[in-house]
């Protein structure tokens, strides 16, 4: 039986990258990987969350700062700094939504077009793979009406 549990692990994940690493997203999380000089340590890291805001400075450098595009649980959002030279940070999505963001911040770090369509097919498979956990969606590929979050299923 397939598990939800690591479906992206599974399937991959669809990258927008930026100027400071890339943001990509589950239908719970938004995962930001910010690559930093090497040996950066943890006291060097400032990162802040609330629910439509985040920002990200490291050794008084300003990589990221604004409005987040859709709300997050501030309380449940995470940050790891790995090996000394990459910042990866986990927003929360509230439980009842499961939008498709196209951008992390408001009008910043936006996804081109392609990206946002491979990103929207992305999570209604997960969706799908949620709803129907008897089957492995993981390498399937989807076509038509997905736009959304895909249709109405009863």
């Amino acid at each position: 039986m397939a598990s939800d549990v690591h479906f992206d692990e599974r399937s991959g994940h669809v990258p927008c990258k930026t100027p400071w690493g890339q943001w990509y997203q589950t239908m719970d999380e938004v995962y930001v990987e910010v690559e930093l000089e090497e040996g950066t340590r943890a006291k060097e890291v400032n990162v802040e969350f609330k629910s439509k805001q985040l920002s990200v400075v490291v050794r008084g450098q300003q990589f990221i700062k604004g409005e987040l595009k859709e709300k997050v649980v501030a309380d449940e959002c995470i940050w790891s700094l790995e090996d000394r030279k990459f910042l990866r940070i986990v927003l929360t999505k509230p439980r009842a939504s499961q939008i498709c963001w196209r951008s992390l911040l408001m009008n910043e770090f936006e996804t081109d077009p392609y990206t946002f369509d491979q990103m929207e097919k992305k999570l209604t498979l997960e969706r799908f793979q949620k709803e129907n956990p008897g089957f492995d969606f993981s390498g399937a590929e989807i076509s038509g009406n997905y736009h959304g979050g895909g249709p109405e299923l009863p």
